[in-house]
């Protein structure tokens, strides 16, 4: 199943505390520009969405904003070769899609049941605690 920005739902109020992480203003806000628009943004992305409820805020904030979001776990930081970091608030093991043509960025869920030890011969005694798959192409023009 793939999912991009145009499914989201609506964006819920954000708790003050979340994983052990007081939400400033700040941390809140870009938490909210993460789970409103699913599209992967870079910090610079994030820093410009932001400006717009949160005139005063800087690059510098947005980063240490991004960074203590991803030491808690809340969001995760996605990168793509030499590309700029991008930030997804999905924690469900997935896969990502990038397409070379627009760069866009979607979510790819595994089917339900799916095992990596059924299309991967993993060794005895290995223990997966992360997963990271990019899947690269264009989309096609049905799209």
């Amino acid at each position: 199943m793939v999912s991009n920005a145009t499914d989201s739902p609506p964006v819920p109020e954000i708790p003050e505390e979340i994983a052990g992480l007081r939400m400033t203003k700040q941390r809140q806000e870009i938490y909210r520009i993460l789970i409103g628009q699913r599209d992967h943004p870079t910090a610079n992305e994030v820093f410009m969405r932001a400006k717009d409820r949160l005139p005063n805020i800087s690059l510098a904030t947005v980063y240490n904003c991004l960074e203590a979001l991803v030491q808690h776990g809340i969001i995760r930081q996605v990168n793509f070769e030499r590309e700029s970091s991008r930030y997804c608030p999905n924690l469900r093991e997935h896969v990502h899609f990038h397409d070379a043509k627009t760069g866009a960025i979607l979510d790819v869920d595994f089917k339900p049941g799916f095992e990596l030890s059924d299309i991967l011969d993993l060794p005895p005694g290995i223990l997966i605690d992360d997963i990271e798959i990019t899947l690269r192409g264009q989309f096609s023009n049905n799209q």
